[in-house]
């Protein structure tokens, strides 16, 4: 059974098939929050450390760190402000955390202080970025997170994604990178624009779990984009594709309804045993005003939000506020 193990420096995680749902916190992210962004850039961390705690009480299993403030010399701003945020936020909490540049010198860098094993996100197909990342990812002894697109762009093939994340799993492989160290991103597309999207993402995580047998994430919310009431649709996919076999995402745990439906695929699943997350979270659930859901007690960690830098290097979707 394949297995990818991360680590802080005081807790393990594995991101497997017979495991419980890997929810990669995505707060911590300035793509597209202006407000975060001008904060990092001033050295002001209140935001940051404000996002990680929540997003560990609300039962993320890991954390997506990402500090790209800025298009503008990212090589000379983005290192060290990567580097001094995941020091903040490592220091602040025990999940594992992943590692989010388009940056080869940030992740150099961040790779060179992050304790335990955390996940490098992300590679892609692009030869350029592969003879970059790969080496850094075989040094280092950490998985990597593989995009499905390469130097054509994104194709609306699924089976053309296939074949990317293929090559980039036989590349790894030349370097010595073991698939269990390979998650494959297939790319979820935005269902508002492209109609078989779900189903084109469900067909292609069979066929990466069955025959490549890797472990996947994606960009939850890309899944939304451009539909109202974001979070009903980002609830109605999390099952479904947990049940085509995708094993992470990098998603907004703050969200109760996306959380609710993690937790309750894991009871369906079989990867809560005994449903005793499921016990622990909702045995004192009431009912909000006005008929919503809510649970009274804080989510255990359980393995869950902002899709950031590489949705907006892939092109992939945008993701809700």
């Amino acid at each position: 059974m394949t297995r990818t193990i991360v680590a802080s420096a005081t807790r393990e995680v594995v991101i497997g098939f017979d495991q419980p749902f890997c929810v990669i916190g995505e707060r911590i992210n300035p793509t597209g929050r202006k407000k975060l962004a001008a904060e990092m850039i001033e050295g002001n961390f209140d935001t940051v450390v404000k996002d990680a705690l929540e997003q560990v009480a609300a039962g993320a299993t890991m954390l997506d760190v990402n500090a790209g403030v800025t298009s503008v010399n990212p090589n000379e701003t983005e290192p060290g402000l990567l580097v001094q945020t995941l020091e903040i936020v490592q220091g602040l909490v025990d999940v594992p955390l992943s590692i989010d540049s388009s940056v080869t010198a940030a992740i150099e860098a961040a790779l060179k202080v992050a304790k335990g094993r955390p996940l490098v996100n992300s590679v892609t197909g692009e030869e350029e970025k592969l003879e970059a990342i790969l080496p850094l990812c075989k040094k280092y002894d950490v998985p990597v997170v593989a995009i499905s697109n390469d130097e054509t762009g994104i194709s609306m093939d699924p089976d053309v994604r296939f074949a990317v994340a293929k090559k980039i799993v036989e590349h790894a492989a030349d370097y010595g990178i073991k698939s269990h160290d390979i998650v494959v991103d297939p790319l979820v597309m935005p269902i508002g624009a492209l109609g078989d999207a779900g189903r084109q993402v469900f067909a292609l995580l069979r066929r990466l779990r069955e025959e490549l047998k890797v472990n996947t994430t994606c960009g939850l919310s890309n899944i939304s984009f451009g539909l109202p009431h974001r979070h009903g649709i980002n609830a109605g996919f999390i099952p479904m594709v947990i049940g085509a076999g995708m094993t992470s995402a990098i998603m907004n745990p703050c969200r109760p309804q996306e959380m609710e439906a993690v937790r309750a695929a894991n009871v369906l699943n079989g990867t809560d045993q005994n449903c005793s997350n499921w016990i622990m979270t909702y045995r004192d659930y009431k009912p909000a005003e006005g008929g919503a859901a809510a649970a009274s007690t804080a989510a255990p960690s359980a393995g869950g939000g902002r899709r950031g830098g590489r949705a907006a290097r892939a092109g992939a979707g945008a993701r809700a506020e």
